[in-house]
This record gives C-alpha cells, sequence and structure tokens, in this order.
C-alpha cells in the first residue's frame, strides 16, 4: 500500500509541472548508471550490463530522470528472464537526440497489451504483477517525466525474446541552445 501511494504523489507531482519545460542541465550518463544499480540493489546487480561510456546532458529533472531509470530497470529485472542480463544503454544520434535503452531477455509481451502499458493500472498479467509488487504506474510515470523532458518513448516486445524500453531526449550541447 505504502509503495502505492507513494506512486500515486509521484505521479500527481509530475503530472502537476508536465508543462514546466526542466531548465537545468543535468549530465545523464552518470544518474543512468547510479539509478540502475539503485534499481538493482545489491542482489540483482550482477544481472545488469550498463553500457554507458559518453558524458550526455540534457535538460532536465534529475530526480525524475533517476525515477524514470529505476522504474525501467526494476520492471526489467521483474519480469525479464532471471538468468540473463538487463542490458542498460545511452547513446547519442548525428548529435541531436539521446536514447536510453532498456532491454531484458523475458518472455514478452503479447502484442495487443504494448499499446496499453503505459495507463495506470494497466497490467497484462495482474496475478504476477502483484506479486512482484508493482503498483500498475511505473510506465505511466515513465510516460508522463518523458512528455515532461520533451522526449518520445518506445516500447518494443518480442514473445519469447523479451522487451526493449527506448526513451529519447532532446541533447544539450554546452554553449549552444536545446537541439530540437
Amino acid at each position: 500500500l505504502k509503495s502505492l501511494v507513494n506512486d500515486l504523489m509521484s505521479l500527481s507531482r509530475i503530472e502537476a509541472n508536465k508543462h514546466d519545460e526542466p531548465n537545468d542541465v543535468i549530465e545523464l550518463s552518470k544518474i543512468v548508471q547510479t539509478s540502475a544499480l539503485d534499481a538493482a540493489g545489491a542482489e540483482r546487480s550482477s544481472r545488469l550490463n550498463i553500457k554507458v561510456t559518453k558524458n550526455l546532458c540534457i535538460k532536465g529533472d534529475q530526480h525524475q530522470i533517476e525515477q524514470l531509470v529505476r522504474n525501467l530497470v526494476d520492471n526489467a529485472l521483474k519480469y525479464g528472464s532471471p538468468t540473463k542480463d538487463v542490458l542498460i544503454s545511452l547513446s547519442d544520434s548525428d548529435q541531436r537526440v539521446i536514447t536510453l535503452r532498456v532491454q531484458d531477455h523475458g518472455t514478452g509481451i503479447p502484442p495487443e497489451h504494448v499499446p496499453h502499458l503505459t495507463r495506470r493500472f494497466y497490467r497484462t498479467d495482474p496475478a504476477r504483477s502483484i506479486a512482484n509488487g508493482g503498483t500498475g504506474l511505473g510506465l505511466a510515470i515513465v510516460k508522463h517525466i518523458v512528455e515532461r523532458h520533451r522526449g518520445r518513448l518506445d516500447i518494443q516486445s518480442v514473445l519469447g525474446e523479451g522487451t526493449a524500453v527506448e526513451v529519447e531526449f532532446p541533447i544539450y550541447i554546452k554553449d549552444a541552445t536545446l537541439v530540437s
């Protein structure tokens, strides 16, 4: 119940300022690494394969980006194969977009469920989600954080292979303006 209340309060705060574009310049590389390890905890950190090598910056709300990464990594660890790594990567393409990718190698999600995953309380398997401690709000929170940061969210899943979530953010270039 406590996690449900926390998630609802978090979602309310994010929605309250969703039209206010963040002004802080944050280094996404460090945040991704730290938040991914935080989400995994000591008992699951060995399952993370983090490929973040460059110092990439965005205009963002650090606490919200931390929450986004924790939610994505926690989902991948919960619903991915317990014997296979979760891949977390950060890359930039043609200096315009930074892509955060979190990929598991689990059972995947049936295609009819994928378009609904960011709806509040939506669950593909309610019994399994509740057993794993999910509130059904994690991807709804992620969606709203992505929107506030003027980003794009894409979820791809193949049955029997796993799920990949990609979040694209406009890159921030120092001594310049935000590239849109």
